[in-house]
């Protein structure tokens, strides 16, 4: 599982003529769910996310997380972030989970983030949606879990 994190003054999600999500200062996270991803790893990607320090404290360095904040997060279905780029010049997408996995994992990340930080908004699992952000930094940070 792959977490993609940003530090925006602002995000939004649009599908089609309307804006489904959209936040103030926080994270924008991109989700890629690959096939031996489980939901284990969805509770320890999201833990991260929570407690990854991003923001400046007082004397400027990144020690502040999320939570220490209390921003907002963005959170948005990307499976192309599963992607094998090792070979060639096309994207092999062979290590993504399948549509109906990936959508019982990321259902369950947004379930468990609600549980753990319900000021939270999400993108549509599976739509053709438009990203919209300022990238506060630019800070960006490809998790693992």
């Amino acid at each position: 599982m792959r977490g993609l994190i940003q530090r925006v003054n602002s995000a939004s999600v649009t599908v089609g003529d309307s804006v489904v999500a959209s936040i103030d200062s926080g994270l924008l996270l991109f989700l890629g769910i690959e096939k031996n991803d489980c939901e284990d790893k969805a509770e320890k990607l999201l833990n991260k996310v929570l407690k990854y320090r991003v923001f400046a404290d007082s004397a400027g360095k990144m020690n502040q997380c999320l939570l220490d904040k209390e921003g907002d997060l963005l959170i948005v279905s990307q499976f192309t972030l599963a992607a094998s780029t090792d070979k060639g010049l096309r994207p092999s997408f062979t290590s993504a989970a399948s549509t109906e996995k990936a959508k019982q994992i990321y259902d369950h990340f947004l379930t468990s983030c609600d549980k753990a930080y319900p000021k939270f908004k999400s993108g549509i699992f599976g739509e053709d949606m438009q990203v919209a952000l300022v990238n506060d930094g630019p800070v960006t940070f490809l998790l693992h879990a």
